[in-house]
């Protein structure tokens, strides 16, 4: 549609004039109905083309596309996540092949008597400290060396613990044979240990409720070779039970599958050897099982906690062997 100005000419009127000076001048509009030519169909053609199919297309066309852009990423990030993780396991079967050879990999029995487990590999179980743990354990040595170390279990980094213990005591008791054979005592300071732990791990909670309900479980018991707590370890050798203990180690058996030898007794009896005598430092390794952390609490007592770092907690015992009960503060009771 076009718009046709068209400014009025006309003689102004005396009175007029002065009104012309304040007013702007108005123009004289006319629309005009005629429609160049060819514009009407162009407009039907553009209107035409705004409601065709392929407009309405358009949006489930880019949803697609998205949709397998996406699909094609997660595949890639899929891949990727499995090759590393490929990776990382050949590094570690790897690593194993060359830190033991076939015959030193090899699988032995438990030597545990009433002990159903079946063969179980010795290196590729052993649970290695990481770095922070082991210097957490070597830190809290240095600081009070030289000492009386006892430990239960036997790791090739736990000797190093003799080194740092020079003029000490330092006692290691074990049941795996194989670790004995590779790890030898070589300072007059340091005695390693063969004994046997004859109960399993699976009977953990009965033995917990033998400790609740018997008085002969007490702490007040420090007699540990005539006591008929079915948690006292009575084999142990002589030294064991006539030293004062400065640190105890718990960090064995390997209680790692229900009929593994389990950890209950060798905690418990730390808990009492600890009592026995002088301040004792009680650290437990493995804290994040439930027999390492039920027993942690029930004979060493959160009151006592100290410090923890990584899968350790340090238990401060002072001399209480005429307590009868081991704890004092409330604590969460496993029933």
């Amino acid at each position: 549609m076009v718009v046709a100005v068209r400014w009025s000419k006309r003689k102004k009127m005396p009175h007029e004039e002065s009104q012309s000076r304040a007013l702007p001048v108005i123009p004289s509009v006319q629309f005009s109905s005629t429609v160049a030519s060819g514009t009407g169909p162009k407009l039907d053609g553009a209107a035409r083309r705004m409601k065709s199919p392929g407009k309405k297309l358009l949006p489930v066309l880019v949803f697609i596309l998205s949709c397998l852009s996406i699909l094609r990423l997660l595949k890639i990030a899929i891949t990727t996540t499995t090759s590393h993780s490929s990776a990382r396991a050949a590094a570690l079967s790897s690593s194993i092949q060359q830190e033991c050879s076939s015959s030193e990999c090899s699988e032995v029995q438990s030597n545990a008597p009433g002990v159903e487990s079946g063969p179980r590999k010795t290196v590729a179980n052993s649970a290695f400290l990481i770095p922070k743990e082991f210097v957490f354990l070597s830190n809290l040595i240095t600081n009070i060396a030289p000492c009386n170390l006892l430990v239960f279990g036997l790791q090739t980094q736990y000797l190093n613990l003799s080194s740092i213990n020079a003029g000490g005591i330092t006692v290691f008791l074990e049941d795996d044979p194989y670790k004995i054979s590779l790890n030898k005592a070589d300072s007059n300071g340091t005695r390693v240990y063969k004994v046997k732990y004859q109960v399993p791990a699976k009977k953990a909670y009965k033995l917990l409720k033998h400790a609740r309900e018997n008085p002969v479980c007490a702490p007040s018991t420090s007699l540990l070779q005539q006591s008929s707590c079915k948690l006292a370890l009575r084999n142990l050798p002589q030294e064991v039970y006539q030293l004062k203990w400065d640190v105890v180690v718990v960090d064995g058996p390997i209680g790692d599958a229900p009929e593994a030898p389990g950890r209950m007794s060798t905690i418990y009896t730390a808990s009492i050897l600890a009592r026995s005598g002088k301040t004792t430092d009680v650290v437990v390794h493995d804290v994040h099982r439930m027999i390492e952390k039920w027993f942690s609490w029930e004979f060493l007592c959160e009151e006592n906690l100290v410090s923890a770092k990584g899968r350790f907690w340090n238990f401060r015992i002072s001399n209480q062997s005429n307590d009868t009960r081991f704890c004092f503060s409330e604590t969460v009771r496993i029933e």
